[in-house]
């Protein structure tokens, strides 16, 4: 028997027209399906749905048994963040652009909806990052990632000289711009755009690809999933160099620092409608398999 679900948190930017009218349609459905409707406190709270009661965090996310994110792949990421430390499911309902985690469409939401409170739906476990931003003194800042942790260079015109270690053994120092470290997940993302590989979500690995490297020699590699990846910045001293993690701030990289990458020993829970299909997910978003020649067996 399925867990019984009796709160669901909904996230999005509910001030956008596309999310707010599938949220005005889904927030009744949940309710009279005897689900409480939370929405976190945050920019976004002034716009909630009606029917949807707004909370700072701490004050539902234990009790929260559902959370699902209306809007593109970067509402599912912050969503994920919420939920990094709690073992708390993921349904994504795409009012984005390309959608790789968020894949179930509006028209399809209700019918998701009652395959999650069913328990059919296809529940994937994705593995999170933690990227550690350590001073010389020792002082740091933490957070988790589910697609990426990415540095880079705020000004143009300057190249970055980076030197790279993977479990403590020596790699290579860079000339570029930055570097991203993706996971499976993550290889459809930024990672993709250096010229990484599409990693297939059940494979336990990570893509290290350098932006914009200085010479053809620095292309991507793929190392083993629970590799720990240790990068410092060589030069220069007067260009200012973040970190983010799925795309939001968590420090600024400064010359004698240290930012390293490792499994967080967290997961969190995507889940999918019944049929689920990775590959066909590829086709839809990428445009495969279209005006040429198809060979089915």
């Amino acid at each position: 028997m399925p867990k019984p679900m009796r709160t669901c948190i909904l996230v999005g930017k509910f001030r956008d027209p596309r999310v707010a009218e599938s949220c005005l349609a889904l927030v009744p459905e949940l309710l009279a399906r005897g689900l409480e409707v939370l929405a976190p406190q945050d920019s976004e709270a002034a716009y909630a749905p009606p029917g949807a009661r707004v909370l700072p965090l701490a004050q539902f996310i234990e009790r929260a048994d559902l959370v699902i994110a209306v809007g593109g792949d970067g509402t599912l990421l912050y969503a994920a963040g919420l939920v990094a430390e709690y073992d708390i499911p993921l349904l994504g309902i795409n009012r984005g652009t390309l959608g790789f985690l968020t894949d179930v469409l509006p028209q399809d939401m209700l019918a998701s909806l009652d395959a999650v409170l069913a328990g059919e739906c296809v529940p994937d476990r994705r593995p999170l990052l933690q990227a550690r931003l350590i001073s010389p003194a020792g002082v740091e800042a933490s957070s988790y990632a589910l697609n990426d942790v990415v540095f880079n260079r705020l000004e143009t015109g300057r190249m970055l000289t980076f030197e790279t270690r993977i479990d403590d053994r020596y790699v290579n120092t860079h000339g570029g711009d930055g570097m991203v470290v993706a996971t499976a997940t993550g290889s459809t993302a930024y990672a993709l755009s250096c010229g990484g590989p599409i990693v297939e979500p059940g494979l336990d690995v990570l893509v290290v690809a350098p932006i914009s490297p200085h010479t053809l020699s620095d292309r991507p590699i793929i190392v083993p999933g629970g590799s720990r990846i240790d990068i410092t910045l060589v030069a220069p001293r007067d260009v200012t160099v973040q970190v983010t993690c799925d795309a939001g701030l968590l420090g600024e990289f400064k010359l004698d620092w240290r930012l390293s990458i490792a499994p967080a020993g967290r997961n969190v829970t995507l889940l999918h409608p019944p049929g689920y299909d990775y590959y066909r997910l590829l086709r839809s978003k990428l445009h495969w398999g279209l005006g040429g020649w198809r060979h089915e067996r």
